[in-house]
């Protein structure tokens, strides 16, 4: 790490905390020449993940979709945001242990609706009619017994 004031290369670190609740590490660093000081953070970098989209457009990953989609197929449902919030982080966790840099959405839609569907079952049916734009009762009904078949 070069010291920021004089550019020399070499620095000593004097002190290391974990900040943004251990998702990075605060560095107190000094310079071995003109024994100024500097802050440095240190990150887990993360790949980029692409979402393949349906009609084979791609785009970044986002979370927030996910959150948005759940959050709406829960409203009304005695599911906690915190909840909902969790099973979004391990979602995400599972897509960056794929450890592959694109995805497609109907991956990531099925692994929402096999989390939906052990904790809430209406959530699940909810999310799963619009995820797979259910044209007709039929194809409404076929779920549920599907859903029903599995108890």
């Amino acid at each position: 790490m070069n010291c920021p004031f004089c550019n020399y290369p070499e620095t000593k670190v004097v002190d290391s905390r974990p900040t943004d609740e251990g998702q990075a590490i605060r560095r107190r660093r000094e310079c071995l020449r003109c024994f100024k000081r500097f802050t440095t953070y240190e990150k887990v970098e993360k790949v980029p993940l692409i979402v393949v989209k349906k009609g084979g457009n791609r785009q970044l990953y986002d979370r927030n979709k996910i959150l948005n989609g759940m959050l709406k197929a829960c409203e009304k449902r005695p599911v906690s945001l915190n909840k909902i919030e969790e099973i979004v982080d391990e979602i995400e966790k599972d897509l960056y242990n794929l450890m592959e840099k694109e995805v497609t959405s109907e991956k990531i839609g099925q692994m929402v609706m096999d989390k939906l569907k052990e904790i809430d079952e209406v959530s699940y049916v909810r999310f799963a009619s619009v995820y797979r734009q259910f044209k007709d009762i039929n194809t409404f009904m076929e779920e549920l017994n599907k859903l029903l078949n599995e108890k």
